[in-house]
């Protein structure tokens, strides 16, 4: 028992202490959130509170899933089920087809568009890709919303939907789509749910026996449930609370898909008694990061909104640059990444985050004029890639007759059959496929060095193929940043933080303003030490430079350190301040006084006295001389500054916000002299 519980924090004991539900945690970005469920779970089992198989964690991600098997492995608790809403639901359905419905069960679709295609040609309406891509987004919204096709009208223009056509259209399609999925006995993932929940609520003998199974229920991330999986978990809990939520308002950024933060917000409403528990030790990121995500939210009407406490020690100011052009900004970038590169940043610890996946196209063609590898995020699956999967077959078939050859070069040779060289190609495909390829060498030389052989390697890849747990590819991250939730690296650029884009130009309601915001701060957050923000004035070169940084921005930025624009070299980046952040607590300062005196008024300060006293004196005369009222040589808050920092050079002194060179020119010899002694 000790050793589940030791090496938590105070508040992450907490949840793990708290193994009776229902119990709430609100956990804050890079807090530990899966270290306090999967403790609490280990803990809960190993003190005879629960069985391991009568727990049912659910979450978002086959990944996650897999992840929370592995950690509670490791934590003797190896026969807990960890799914996703879908897996968890597809088990049980399969499972009590035969008996209660009967026949042969019906066949899931993987994907809604070849359906939707023969809907389409129905109705006599040709959509192209993007076009159907955007029906099945709609028709998946209105399935775990609850609305048939009958409704749908009146519900998108309820919601303030924009359907990719008039609303009837896709009423239509929907109606189509439902039609030829129940002839063709099909099933998508909403309906496996909500055939789930039917079978529970129509089949009491079901109900009873899911129920029996599975009494202890966590679910991750539940500020993403939509309303079809909070009917299913409902049913599966049938009256109980023995169930602990996880999630963070604060990021909340899928209310698009049908996705509420209300079931997490007013957990305690629906569930009286239930225990709140707030996670906000961010040890992922650097306290500079740490108070820009706080500064991003702050004027968030998020409610139970987090504020993060930084527990790492200080990295570098989060940079904030414009360009003339997108071009420029592009270029910027990957001139700032190979700088980190060059620093010993690894490529695949870098991201370039963006609002829409239609901006990746400059950051693609600038990484690769640069010789900059780089991994698109949200395409294709790793393990469905051609190249991987033609590897995984023949390692599959290779381990079938293994004579003991090392793994590594095993694995290479194999490998080099199927394009992996010495030294990677140039670009494009060529270099995509080349990236893959050594992903899988690298892991295998990694389990090499622990001792294992081919079979065990392809037993690994196999566990991975079927969590989505990809072996990291070296290159650089460009992923939208509804993507890169859940993820987080030591380098983050966000790009094209423009209004119109940040928040997006469709984002109309104050609701829909507010989940760009979260959107922002979900990007922020993905940094460990290094974060830099951009925006580029104009679209092209030459274009009128009519755009301005995102409102989520305003008074962040701080004023342009460098010249004026006109004196700018065109193309070249110009960085503005970084806010000023608290010496003592790390808390970004917001009021003049305190970013002068470089903490918090609340903070304690240890200076000088005798030195504060001087200076008043000083101060005095040099105001009586010069026929001036003495705050106008240096403030009270200056001169306490001065005590408390002692500069003891000009750089030092004009460090102090508020006091300029025509300042240090007038007074600084005086001052340093003081401060010496």
């Amino acid at each position: 028992m000790d050793d589940v519980l030791s090496g938590l924090d105070p508040e992450q004991r907490e949840v793990a202490e708290a193994v009776r539900g229902p119990v709430c945690v609100l956990a804050g970005a890079g807090t530990g959130k899966t270290r306090a469920i999967t403790h609490r779970i280990a803990h809960a089992v190993r003190t005879g509170v629960v069985d391991a198989p009568s727990v049912l964690a659910v979450t978002f991600t086959t990944r996650a899933a897999g992840e929370l098997r592995q950690r509670l492995r490791a934590l003797g608790a190896p026969g807990v089920q960890a799914r996703t809403f879908h897996a968890a639901a597809l088990r049980q359905l399969t499972y009590f087809w035969p008996r209660v419905i009967g026949g042969e069960a019906p066949s899931v679709i993987e994907s809604k568009l070849p359906v939707l295609v023969e809907a389409c040609r129905q109705i006599r309406k040709n959509p192209d890709r993007s076009e159907l891509r955007d029906i099945a987004a709609e028709v998946e919204w209105a399935k775990v919303s609850q609305v048939g096709p009958e409704d749908y009208v009146a519900a998108a223009a309820k919601h303030h939907r924009t359907p990719p056509g008039s609303p009837e259209e896709v009423a239509r399609l929907y109606e189509a789509y439902e039609r030829i999925r129940r002839e063709r006995h099909l099933v998508d993932f909403e309906t496996i749910l909500e055939l789930t929940a039917a079978v529970m609520t129509e089949h009491q003998e079901v109900a009873a026996q899911i129920r029996q199974q599975y009494r202890y229920f966590v679910v991750d991330e539940f500020q993403d449930v939509n309303p079809l999986q909070k009917l299913l978990l409902d049913t599966w809990l049938g009256g109980r609370d023995d169930i602990c939520v996880v999630g963070d308002p604060n990021q909340t950024i899928y209310s698009f898909t049908g996705a509420s933060p209300r079931y997490l917000t007013n957990f305690a409403v629906e569930h009286p008694g239930a225990a709140v528990i707030r996670l906000v030790r961010d040890y992922r990121s650097t306290p500079q990061v740490v108070n820009l995500a706080n500064l991003v939210i702050a004027k968030s009407k998020t409610t139970n909104r987090l504020e993060l406490i930084a527990q790492r020690p200080d990295g570098p100011k989060p940079v904030f640059s414009d360009y003339d052009d997108e071009p420029a900004e592009a270029a910027g970038v990957a001139r700032a990444i190979r700088k980190l590169m060059d620093k010993g940043v690894p490529s695949r610890e870098i991201a370039v985050l963006f609002r829409v996946n239609s901006q990746s196209e400059s950051y693609e063609e600038a990484l690769s004029k640069a010789e900059i590898p780089y991994v698109l995020r949200g395409a294709e699956r790793f393990f469905e890639r051609p190249e991987v999967r033609q590897a995984v077959v023949l390692l599959r078939g290779a381990a079938r007759s293994a004579a003991g050859e090392p793994l590594a070069s095993e694995v290479h040779h194999i490998l080099a059959g199927v394009g992996l060289t010495p030294s990677p190609p140039g670009g494009g495909k060529a270099r995509e496929k080349w990236e893959s390829l050594k992903a899988l060498a690298d892991l295998a030389e990694d389990m090499a060095a622990d001792g294992a052989d081919l079979p065990a390697f392809v037993a690994e890849l196999e566990r991975r193929a079927s969590e989505q747990h990809a072996p990291p590819v070296e290159g650089v991250t460009l992923a939208s940043l509804h993507a890169a939730k859940g993820l987080e690296w030591d380098a983050v650029f966000l790009v094209g933080v423009t209004d119109g884009m940040m928040p997006i130009i469709y984002a109309e309601t104050p609701e829909q303003i507010e989940e760009e915001r979260r959107l922002l701060y979900v990007g922020v957050t993905r940094a460990r030490e290094h974060l830099s923000l951009s925006w580029a004035l104009a679209r092209a070169p030459g274009g009128r430079k009519s755009r301005r940084p995102s409102r989520f921005l305003d008074g962040l930025t701080g004023r342009a350190s460098t010249p004026p624009r006109m004196s700018t070299p065109a193309g070249e980046r110009r960085q503005v301040a970084a806010p000023v952040s608290c010496r003592v607590c790390a808390k970004t300062l917001v009021a003049a006084a305190e970013q002068k005196l470089g903490r918090c008024a609340t903070c304690p300060a240890d200076y000088d006295e005798a030195l504060l006293e001087r200076l008043k004196v000083w101060r005095t005369a040099t105001a009586k001389e010069a026929k001036i009222p003495p705050y106008v040589v240096f403030t009270d808050v200056t001169l306490q500054a001065i005590a408390e920092r002692a500069p003891a050079t000009e750089q030092e002194l004009l460090s102090i916000a508020g006091i300029g060179r025509v300042k240090v020119d007038r007074y600084g010899e005086a001052v340093l002299g003081l401060c010496r002694g």
